[in-house]
């Protein structure tokens, strides 16, 4: 598995009008968290019209489900519903949550902080509730990862 380009891909749904908040390590990362991730998770507004501008988005990302051997595009009802969209485009590997912990993007926007990325001002998941929220999965790899994250917070308070 190659890096997704997030760059890229952040570009884009800005230059688009997406509302979306990165979550995931690359949130971790975006704040000095030492770490690589092959993936970019985004929690997106489900407004219609935030659907209907990252609909734009993904047509131009080309964007299809990755685990469906058909190839299949999301559509907005896919992008209307709550689940995960596991998507690859052509910048790479993408998942676009419609909640987190079954949250949507309004009752996290509070629990994020802005970033200002090259030419670009995005919303990021903040370290503590990144911390929260692979507590709370409990899944090994997000285990793994905490002592980085903890360590990361930990020196950016010390800062």
């Amino acid at each position: 598995m190659t890096p997704t380009r997030s760059f890229d891909v952040l570009q884009l749904l800005v230059r688009h009008g997406v509302a979306f908040i990165v979550v995931g390590m690359t949130a971790g990362v975006l704040q000095g968290a030492p770490a690589v991730t092959f993936d970019l998770d985004l929690l997106y507004e489900r407004t219609p019209e935030n659907i209907s501008r990252l609909m734009a988005a993904l047509t131009e990302l080309e964007a299809v489900f990755r685990t469906d051997p058909r190839q299949l595009a999301p559509n907005e009802s896919h992008l209307r519903s709550t689940g995960h969209k596991l998507l690859r485009t052509k910048y790479g590997t993408v998942d676009f949550l419609g909640s987190l912990d079954e949250r949507p993007y309004e009752a996290v926007l509070d629990r994020s902080i802005t970033l200002d990325v090259e030419d670009m001002t995005i919303h990021v998941l903040s370290l503590e509730e990144l911390i929260e929220v692979k507590t709370r999965a409990g899944r090994d790899k997000d285990l793994a990862v905490l002592p980085l994250l903890r360590a990361t917070l930990a020196a950016r308070q010390a800062r």
